[in-house]
């Protein structure tokens, strides 16, 4: 079993920042493919950005230049810094994670697929006034 716990969510304005935190605890290996979804009311969940244990990333084009995605790997916890926000961006921002055992099939890279990651938190709220 993998747990994963975001945090750093909150209300900002219309070109503010935010940095969410996701701490993933339990079963975890060090191949791995860690994200961040975002889903807004009344919409489906979104790949925002990705990054695989190698360190390479993977953003949607609507974040990219704004958003940066990364992984302290020491600590098991993976970061979103979110700048120029934008009331677009207002979401619950979920983190997602699959990781590989040493045997298992590692993929090129970890696309932003809802249904390549096994394991999700239970999502942060960001909202962005104008």
């Amino acid at each position: 079993q993998v747990r994963l716990v975001e945090s750093g969510g909150g209300s900002v304005q219309s070109g503010g920042s935010l940095r969410l935190s996701c701490v993933a605890s339990g079963n975890t290996y060090s191949k791995y493919c860690m994200g961040w979804f975002r889903q807004p009311p009344g919409k489906e969940r979104e790949a925002v950005a990705t990054v695989k244990s190698d360190g390479a990333t993977l953003y949607a084009d609507s974040v990219k230049g704004r958003f940066t995605i990364s992984q302290d790997n020491a600590k098991n916890t993976l970061y979103l810094q979110m700048n120029s926000l934008k009331p677009e961006d207002t979401a619950m921002y979920i983190c997602a994670a699959q990781f590989y055992n040493p045997y298992a099939y590692f993929p090129a890279q970890c696309d932003g697929l809802v249904q390549g990651f096994g394991n999700w938190g239970q999502g942060t709220q960001v909202t962005v006034s104008s």
